[in-house]
C-alpha cells in the first residue's frame, strides 16, 4: 500500500501549525509541506479550497499578527472577491494550517481537527508544545474513532 498523499499548508512560526504537522506525522504520514509565505496558493487554488472546507471566504482570514484592521477587512460588506484580492496581496492573511487529505480538507484550528481527515490513526500519545498530552484514547475520541479501530 502506498503512503496517503497529505498536504499541510504551513507556517513553521505558527505553534497550531506545529502541531498539526506533528500530529501528522504521529500518524506515521510524511506530508507534502508547503510553507504558504514564500509559496502562496493561486487565487483559483485558494478558492478552491475555501469551497472544499466549505467555509465562507471570510472564515479563513487571520486577524492577529497581520494587516487586518489597516486594510478594512473587518467591513462585513467587502466581497469575497475583495477578500481573495487581500489574502493573494497579503499572504499573512490566509489562517493556516489548511490540510488536505483523501478525506477532505479543513482549517485545523486547533490542531486536533486534523484527526477526523487523516486517513491513518495515530501511532500512540502525542505532546502538544504547550504541554497539552494527548493520550490515545483522548486522539480516538477526537478523530471519531473508536478503540477497536485500526
Amino acid at each position: 500500500m502506498s503512503a496517503p498523499d497529505v498536504i499541510v499548508y504551513h507556517n513553521p512560526d505558527c505553534g497550531t501549525s506545529r502541531n498539526t504537522l506533528g500530529l501528522i506525522r504521529n500518524a506515521g504520514i510524511e506530508p507534502h509541506v508547503i510553507e504558504y509565505l514564500k509559496s502562496p496558493p493561486t487565487r483559483a487554488l485558494l478558492a478552491q479550497l475555501i469551497a472544499r472546507m466549505g467555509i465562507p471566504t471570510r472564515a479563513l482570514l487571520r486577524e492577529k499578527g497581520t494587516p487586518f484592521h489597516e486594510l478594512g477587512l473587518g467591513d462585513p460588506t467587502l466581497s469575497d472577491e475583495a477578500l481573495l484580492d487581500a489574502m493573494m496581496a497579503h499572504p499573512i492573511l490566509i489562517n493556516r494550517p489548511i490540510v488536505v487529505t483523501s478525506m477532505g480538507v479543513r482549517l485545523c484550528r486547533p490542531s486536533e481537527a486534523v484527526l477526523a481527515i487523516l486517513p491513518l490513526p495515530q501511532r500512540g500519545e502525542f505532546r502538544k508544545e504547550d504541554g497539552e498530552l494527548l493520550g490515545v484514547p483522548r486522539l480516538l475520541e477526537l478523530a471519531g474513532r473508536s478503540a477497536e479501530a485500526p
